[in-house]
């Protein structure tokens, strides 16, 4: 590839990919760098299980796109290679934000088919799920990963009250939990409610933010297994390193490679050039927004709507304008404004207004037209 002076042109059926796949959120990579003293941690907190004892409790915290959720899955994967007497399950709490929800997820993973839809109570969906551990005598390690969006419904002293409390209620139910939030603002022991903070008593992970070099390595490990041989040069991948290490989130730079090579072959290129990775970069850098932006509920997509045209308006005529677009009341407009607020996609400020007091002032996080495009 590098002899032709023109770079040449992919016919119709060629790919500069050797593997997209490489470059999606939930592929494992091979070889997982850096988060040596993290997977330690994890494998400690996990050794009694494999024992058949209960395991320690832990909580994961570190930014989006620092290796919390690969190295669960590997963890997992590992115990799983090790005995069949440990069952793991990994909650996505974005998707599953109720107890009842997360408990659905632990029953579907227990039985291997969903729990009926009609609606069974909670304490019954529970009591199935713990008679089934009992009765195989297995050890049931539960991640609920991005956890903060539980805290984001009230929901999270619940769930986790009733996995901790499990082994009263029925004798012989052996949980560990692992909690994951990806919330930096979020002080997870702070929020729980007392009775909760006295049984949950976790080993603290930490996961940092990936240096530049480290984020090279990384990086070029996917270029290898991802894209044929030449397509991207070591200077251009430098600048999607860059480009990565001022977001902190190692999710972008993976996201721009796939997209910048998408772009190479929209121009039939065999490489991928810098102005392949400025274009890819104008959506990559919202991959967080976007995720965000797909946990939210109508009234929620609503709200942040509101807000995008009345950019840092004062709160009552932002809630004047939502009520009549969607009838509800001041409680719940409030609700949502706390939950996009905990999200990072608006900044509620507390200022003081002239002769009224305190009042609060919205405003996106985000540029208006990014969030509006995706919202559509």
């Amino acid at each position: 590839m590098g002899d032709d002076p023109e770079g040449g042109m992919l016919s119709w059926d060629e790919s500069v990919f050797r593997d997209e796949h490489v470059f999606e959120i939930d592929y494992i990579p091979e070889t997982f760098k850096h988060r040596d003293s993290q997977m330690q941690s994890l494998t400690y907190a996990l050794r009694p299980a494999v024992r058949g004892s209960r395991p320690l409790n832990v909580m994961v915290r570190g930014p989006p796109g620092t290796g919390k959720t690969t190295s669960l899955q590997k963890l997992f994967d590992e115990v799983g290679a090790q005995t069949s007497d440990v069952r793991t399950i990994r909650v996505n709490c974005q998707v599953n934000a109720t107890r009842y929800s997360v408990f659905s997820r632990l029953f579907e993973g227990t039985f291997d088919y969903e729990p009926p839809s009609s609606g069974i109570s909670f304490k019954k969906l529970f009591g199935q799920i713990a008679e089934k551990l009992v009765e195989e005598d297995k050890v049931l390690v539960v991640a609920l990963d991005d956890v903060n969006y539980l805290f984001y419904e009230n929901e999270a002293s619940d769930t986790l009250y009733s996995l901790l409390r499990a082994h009263e209620e029925h004798p012989g139910a052996k949980i560990g939990v692992i909690v994951v939030s990806s919330d930096p603002a979020l002080d997870v022991i702070d929020e729980l409610d007392s009775r909760v903070q006295s049984v949950f008593r976790p080993e603290d992970v930490y996961f940092p933010v990936y240096d530049q070099p480290e984020i090279v390595g990384i990086l070029e490990e996917r270029v290898t297994r991802g894209f044929h041989d030449g397509v991207i040069s070591r200077e251009t991948l430098e600048y999607v390193a860059t480009l990565t290490a001022e977001s902190g989130d190692l999710r972008v730079g993976i996201d721009l490679l796939r997209r910048a090579g998408l772009n190479a072959e929209m121009r039939a290129s065999r490489t991928v050039e810098r102005q392949d990775v400025e274009e890819a970069y104008e959506k990559s850098k919202y991959i967080n927004l976007s995720r965000s932006l797909s946990g939210l509920a109508d009234t929620e997509e609503a709200l942040l709507e509101v807000i995008a045209h009345h950019d840092g308006k004062q709160a009552g005529d932002i809630y004047e304008a939502f009520h009549d677009q969607t009838d509800l009341g001041y409680t719940r407009y409030s609700e949502i404004v706390n939950k996009l607020d905990q999200l990072g996609l608006i900044d509620a400020e507390y200022a003081e207004v002239d002769g009224r007091g305190r009042s609060r002032s919205l405003t996106l996080s985000y540029e208006k037209d990014a969030i509006l495009e995706r919202l559509e």
